[in-house]
């Protein structure tokens, strides 16, 4: 049934018209209908893309649950992996469609959280405490769910709040309702997870929430959000840890553009944009960006295990994204995939769930966090008839305060502290480091994939880079140099697999005096083997950019930790020669350290918050790497 008046004519009569998706894109006055077959995918390289002409091919439901694919954690719901194969596509005037669709009021009955605002809090403060607090990351996003009951033909209320969030709702990136006869969700996603068009890969984290009940949002109020630290921070993060994502499905990383201001009836965010090149199929692109910072937290790996422990049940669809797939004019594989959230899913018999989360940081507060989801559920809801619709007092349309020139340089002023690196195109060569062509480097992943944005600076320099896990680093011979990177946990966690792991390697490195760096985690533990004691931070740095004295030099460089070696002097004797420390004249924090043959730090040169982080990069390595190269099999060339 690929008319769009048999459709509603059958919805109306009570007749399942079959598989259907209707989503307008932002800033077009048309909205797509697909028609076609609903099938179940194991695994997301199962989806179909068949050959043919230009256009839409297939449109996928990827659940949560789907990030089992890349190893991580979360609670197993069950929830399939449903794709629409296009079959029939038809274009509909904006005006069209919304003059055909149902204009009853939704009624829904029985609407309440699975977790009530107290316990809510209660979960905020132990993730605050328990996760953030002892090092198990930097931010983590923990949802709730609306349960309720739809009143009447479910699918009828369905396109009712449809046509409701389309002309009520703003600045979403989609706005859609996917029926598969089994489910139908509707919402209004602000957020583009990935797109892949002409080999250009994008990505666009959304992060930092400012609630407001007005059509438009008060300026001066608006303006000491963009200026609170908090939300500066947050965007911060969520950005690094998409950077991390766009390093492995880009060729050369991703290029930072914004931020900007995406404004919404009840809510504005802020928001960055990221671009690169890839020549991966769309389908690897998928799997290597399950799921966004923005609906996890980071370091990624760890974020999911901290939502399966907090949690405790699935998510069902919220966080993951509906992908539609198809191909451009010379038959390139193409993507367009936004974010399921501000979503409801409703079932053949009027189940409705409407699931919201809140991003948590160290400056977070339980009621804050707590008001968050509740904003963030707000258009939804308003569409359900389950709350007020923004007001509509005010001009119209409403004033965009994205336009307004204060506002556009505060966020502009936002990148003044930010690595350049990642903010600028750079020519091929333009930061190759002397004597660093033709040499390797080994780096080992300790569940940060921070290590593949260290990876694009050391090629940026010069080097040829490999990353591996921890639990299968290989053999290091024959590289110039190893860098043991950063990662979650307690450095001293004496029978933590991991921890003992990345000791080894970097005892064998050591006893053998060959170079070697050592970033965050890497860097806590080679501390601790050169006996520098370690200490637990009374609060975080997480996230947190600093200027600190890197051996006589200012350096503005960012930090994720928690935990920090400490020592009383600026040099130390150890059983790998003398050891000169980079230390924070108020309590001895070790932020880097360098011997003969080796160099650690504290930060994240590679951060997006480490201004200075190249320039740092360079200097170690300068000094790492002034000896012969070394062969395959592990000696000096004409050695």
């Amino acid at each position: 049934m690929t008319h769009l008046y048999d459709l509603l004519a059958a919805v109306a009569d009570g007749v399942d018209p079959g598989p259907f998706a209707l989503l307008r894109r932002d800033g077009v006055d048309h909205v797509d209908l697909f028609t076609g077959p609903v099938d179940v995918a194991e695994r997301l390289a199962d989806l179909p893309l068949p050959e043919g002409g230009p256009g839409p091919r297939t449109l996928a439901l990827v659940p949560y649950r789907q990030i089992a694919e890349r190893g991580f954690d979360c609670v197993d719901d069950g929830v399939p992996l449903e794709y629409l194969t296009v079959t029939g596509h038809a274009t509909l005037p904006l005006a069209d469609l919304l003059a055909a669709l149902p204009t009853a009021p939704v009624v829904c009955a029985d609407a309440a959280f699975d977790v009530d605002d107290d316990e809510y809090a209660r979960v905020v403060d132990r993730v605050l405490a328990e996760e953030i607090g002892r090092g198990a990351g930097a931010n983590f996003v923990i949802h709730r769910t609306l349960h309720g009951t739809v009143q009447g033909a479910p699918l009828s209320a369905a396109l009712a709040a449809l046509g409701r969030l389309l002309r009520d709702e703003r600045g979403a990136y989609w706005t859609f309702l996917v029926h598969t006869g089994t489910r139908t969700l509707v919402g209004a996603s602000p957020e583009r997870h990935v797109s892949v068009d002409d080999g250009l890969v994008m990505m666009n984290p959304i992060s930092g929430t400012f609630r407001h009940t007005g059509a438009t949002a008060g300026r001066d109020a608006l303006l000491r959000f963009l200026h609170d630290p908090k939300e500066v921070e947050e965007l911060y993060m969520v950005l690094d840890e998409e950077l991390k994502m766009m390093a492995g499905v880009a060729e050369h990383g991703g290029q930072v553009v914004g931020p900007y201001l995406k404004e919404m009836a009840h809510l504005a965010h802020t928001e960055y944009l990221l671009a690169g090149r890839g020549t991966r199929d769309v389908r690897e692109v998928l799997r290597e960006t399950m799921f966004a910072p923005t609906v996890t937290g980071s370091p990624m790996q760890n974020a999911c295990r901290v939502i399966a422990r907090h949690e405790r049940t699935g998510r069902r669809y919220y966080s993951g994204v509906l992908a539609l797939l198809g191909r451009d004019a010379e038959g390139r594989q193409t993507l367009d995939a936004p974010i399921l959230i501000r979503t409801a899913e409703i079932s053949p018999t009027g189940r409705l769930r409407v699931p919201v989360g809140a991003t948590l940081v160290r400056h977070s507060t339980a009621a804050g966090e707590v008001a968050e989801t509740h904003a963030k559920a707000a258009g939804v809801l308003a569409a359900l008839g389950l709350g007020p619709q923004a007001s509509t007092d005010g001009p119209y349309p409403p004033v965009r305060w994205a336009d307004d020139p204060e506002v556009r340089a505060v966020l502009a002023a936002r990148n003044a502290p930010l690595a350049r690196f990642w903010l600028d195109q750079r020519g091929p060569g333009a930061t190759v480091l002397p004597g660093a062509a033709g040499r390797r480097a080994l780096v080992v992943d300790g569940e940060d994939t921070f290590t593949g944005m260290l990876a694009h600076q050391l090629r940026a320099l010069g080097l040829t880079v490999d990353v591996r896990p921890w639990h299968a680093p290989g053999s290091a011979a024959g590289y110039d140099l190893l860098v043991v990177g950063p990662g979650p946990g307690d450095p001293g966690a004496v029978d933590d697999p991991k921890m003992a792991a990345l000791r080894t390697l970097l005892t064998a490195r050591l006893d053998a005096g060959l170079p070697t760096l050592a970033v965050c985690l890497g860097h806590q533990l080679l501390s601790g083997l050169l006996g520098l004691p370690l200490h637990r931070r009374a609060a975080p740095y997480q996230g947190l950019q600093r200027e600190v004295s890197l051996f006589g030099v200012p350096r503005r460089v960012g930090f994720y930790s928690t935990f920090t070696a400490r020592a009383g002097t600026d040099r130390i004797g150890s059983p790998y020669g003398p050891v000169e420390l980079a230390r924070d004249p108020a309590d001895g924090s070790v932020h880097a350290l360098r011997g003969a043959s080796f160099a650690g730090v504290q930060f994240h040169p590679e951060s997006v918050l480490s201004r200075d982080g190249l320039a740092v990069l360079a200097e170690l390595l300068g000094q790492l790497l002034a000896r012969p190269a070394l062969t395959a099999g592990g000696g000096p060339v004409g050695g």
